[in-house]
């Protein structure tokens, strides 16, 4: 066989040799560590998507500078941080979300119970305000993957006694690292289990006042997607130009649901059809989860 031929040959046979080689593998999404998958006994705790953990809002060991001892569990409901105190001025820091229950308490108390997948039951005071949203679960939720205590819960106690306060995880990981409706102290369900296996029970929880948040973190603000970031020059000017981006990118959604609704009437009218009979596209159904916000899903 000449050169020539049997470079004609090698080329026809390429696409063979690239169908062979079969369809490219979907890229997996990004999984941050310590925030991978987990079995859980019967349940799969999905891993947290890389897009709610973002700077600041995700389990780190930090330098810290309060005078609590080692082993003292800090919540501060106003950064929205919790920190577990290590030795020799350092501490591992975890992003919580912070809801309206989680207000109602400050100074120290200590965890008096622990529970893995807790099961959840809503305050008469939320069955009453939101009846739509908690009364299915007046009898009580049992724990699991849509439990709004997520997989792990730590309960505080004061005097014998328990406060109602509750450090806990999620079925909601959007949530974490904002001010929320109902609810007091949720985590990442990977950073509970971390939290939980650390702590026994009688550990010493102290959540500081707005003032001691101040002098030790600093002043805070919400950005633009009202997630809380310190109040620098730097983040109020960001926040400006990002305000200015979503309300262009509002108006542009707005005249685009304005050509589409105009193109629907037009449609209709072509068919005979009057405007009051014209059908509208199908609703897409909301992904809901049980969750201790006011946006229950499930």
């Amino acid at each position: 066989m000449s050169h020539a031929l049997a470079r004609v040959f090698a080329i026809l046979a390429l696409p063979l040799l690239a169908a062979c080689a079969g369809a490219p593998t979907p890229t997996e999404p990004p999984v941050v560590p310590g925030y991978e998958g987990i079995q859980d006994g019967e349940y799969f705790i999905e891993p947290v998507p890389a897009q709610y953990l973002y700077d600041g809002n995700r389990r780190v060991e930090v330098a810290y500078t309060g005078d609590e001892a080692p082993g003292t569990i800090v919540v501060d409901i106003y950064a929205r941080k919790l920190y577990l105190v290590g030795d020799g001025g350092t501490a591992t820091r975890y992003p919580i979300a912070v809801g309206r229950e989680g207000l109602s308490f400050k100074g120290t108390g200590v965890i008096g119970r622990k529970a893995e997948w807790p099961s959840w039951t809503p305050t008469a005071n939320m069955v009453r305000t939101r009846p739509d949203l908690y009364a299915a679960y007046a009898g009580g939720l049992p724990g699991g993957l849509t439990n709004p205590l997520g997989a792990r819960a730590l309960y505080l106690y004061r005097g014998g006694r328990d406060t109602m306060f509750r450090i806990h995880g999620t079925s909601d990981s959007a949530s974490v690292g904002y001010a929320t409706s109902a609810g007091c102290i949720r985590l990442f369900n990977q950073d509970i289990i971390d939290l939980y296996n650390k702590v026994p029970n009688g550990t010493r929880v102290k959540v500081r006042t707005e003032a001691e948040s101040l002098a030790l973190e600093g002043p805070q603000m919400s950005d633009a997607y009202g997630r809380l970031v310190p109040a620098t020059p730097e983040n109020i000017a960001k926040k400006e130009r990002d305000l200015e981006q979503i309300a262009r990118q509002e108006a542009k959604d707005r005249e685009a649901a304005e050509k589409a609704e105009t193109k629907r009437l037009a449609a209709c009218q072509r068919r005979g059809i009057e405007p009051e009979d014209c059908p509208r596209p199908a609703p897409v159904e909301p992904t809901v989860f049980a969750g201790t916000s006011d946006s229950l899903r499930f």
